[in-house]
């Protein structure tokens, strides 16, 4: 039995948790806390637990507006609402049952024994109507991406789509959680290669075993039909590409500097270049840190860039060292070259080299004069200027070089 329990208080939590798994074999206790974690998500529907537990203080009101809400979600699963005293059970226990909830719990003297099975009976109700629905046309559709079903899955949209993959919003039942699903095709010159795509999916599975904080958590790599995929952490604040579209605080660059140097670090430590280093590859999480994700991706392809209605080039060939743009061998001081290029970018809100074609742009990046930074970020120029030198031997050596460099600044990071 999976239990989802919503409860600020954690000596609450704490005491639900006994009663639980004392009266309940085996039971995996799940919790979130809104004071900490906010309200669940709207995509959220719960697929993978079999009851849920909230606690109606202290937030009275709001949490039965939740469970009204909720109960409208398809299939969620039953809600217990918890009152603290016998006095709530009047008013407050009757509006949650008149909300949906499937029972109502003081929690001031808990009756044990009639706690678990109120929990053991609504569970299983559930369970029943859930494995029906999972093996109806319905429920397969609900696991269907594209053309390819994943069993445990439940997909919410597609978010993002190139020419190698589509990434979809999913809900794992094993993990609890909405994830970020991203679906492989096998691209042509993979096919006749496929030792090439073999070493891709080696380097996710070398990432998998990273813990840093700022790189993206992969949570399964596996295949599905002819197609690979990868579930990772969802990350929900959307990328650094669209952050610095709508505006964003220069005062913040240099925090952001210094964490994406800390995963490049992660990342070149157990010999994975990332390659193709891009806002739209750094994705923010809800309090503001950042995680790198697309690992290698770019090494199998050829220079690509997306192009406007108005000609106007945003892709990769911006962010490349002068190096991966005319095809020679990279390292590590290529990717901070991509990491320099994008710190002049949260600087200025602009990138330091425009042209109107992809070679244009690749050509600058090996020819043309370094951009001054503005004066007010004068104190940033010897750190901008090292990492986007025209020569790797002139660049930081390695991303550990590029934190001791920020960290000897006044005020460091």
């Amino acid at each position: 039995m999976k239990v989802l329990l919503v409860m600020d208080a954690a000596d609450g939590r704490a005491l639900l948790r006994r009663h639980l798994e004392t009266g309940i074999a085996g039971v995996d206790i799940r919790e979130h806390v809104p004071l900490r974690d906010g309200p669940l998500a709207a995509d959220f529907h719960a697929s993978g637990f079999d009851l849920v537990l909230l606690d109606g203080r202290p937030h009275g009101a709001e949490a039965l507006d939740w469970l009204q809400e909720w109960r409208a979600r398809p299939r969620f699963p039953p809600i217990i609402y918890l009152v603290p005293t016998r006095a709530d059970v009047a008013e407050e226990g009757q509006a949650a049952l008149l909300a949906g909830a499937a029972g109502c719990v003081v929690q001031e003297k808990i009756a044990h024994r009639a706690f678990v099975a109120l929990v053991d009976e609504a569970a299983r109700e559930h369970r029943r109507a859930r494995n029906l629905f999972r093996s109806s046309p319905e429920g397969v559709a609900a696991a269907r991406f594209g053309e390819t079903v994943i069993k445990g899955l439940r997909c919410v949209r597609p978010v993002a789509q190139s020419a190698l993959s589509t990434v979809y919003l999913a809900e794992s039942d094993r993990l609890g959680s909405l994830v970020a699903l991203k679906l492989l095709r096998h691209m042509p010159d993979m096919a006749k290669n496929p030792g090439s795509f073999d070493r891709f999916l080696q380097e996710y599975e070398i990432i998998r075993t990273i813990t840093h904080p700022n790189v993206v958590r992969i949570h399964e790599l596996g295949v599905a039909d002819d197609h690979a995929f990868l579930m990772m952490e969802y990350l929900g604040a959307g990328d650094l590409r669209s952050r610095i579209r709508r505006g964003i605080d220069p005062a913040g660059a240099p925090a952001m500097l210094r964490q994406m140097a800390g995963a490049l670090g992660a990342i070149h430590d157990v010999g994975v270049l990332h390659r193709d280093l891009k806002p739209g590859n750094v994705m923010l999480r809800a309090d503001g840190t950042v995680a790198l994700i697309d690992f290698g991706l770019a090494k199998q392809l050829a220079l690509e860039s997306e192009i406007t209605a108005n000609g106007e080039i945003f892709g990769t060939p911006y962010y490349m060292s002068p190096e991966q743009g005319h095809g020679r061998t990279v390292d590590e001081r290529s990717d901070l070259y991509s990491l320099g290029i994008i710190f002049f970018e949260l600087l200025t809100g602009r990138k330091p080299y425009l042209a109107a074609t992809p070679m244009a742009v690749i050509y600058q990046h090996v020819h043309a004069k370094i951009p001054a930074l503005p004066v007010e970020h004068a104190l940033w120029s010897p750190i901008w200027e090292r990492l986007v030198a025209k020569r790797p031997e002139d660049r930081f050596q390695s991303a550990r070089e590029l934190i001791k460099a920020i960290d000897r600044l006044p005020g460091g990071f």
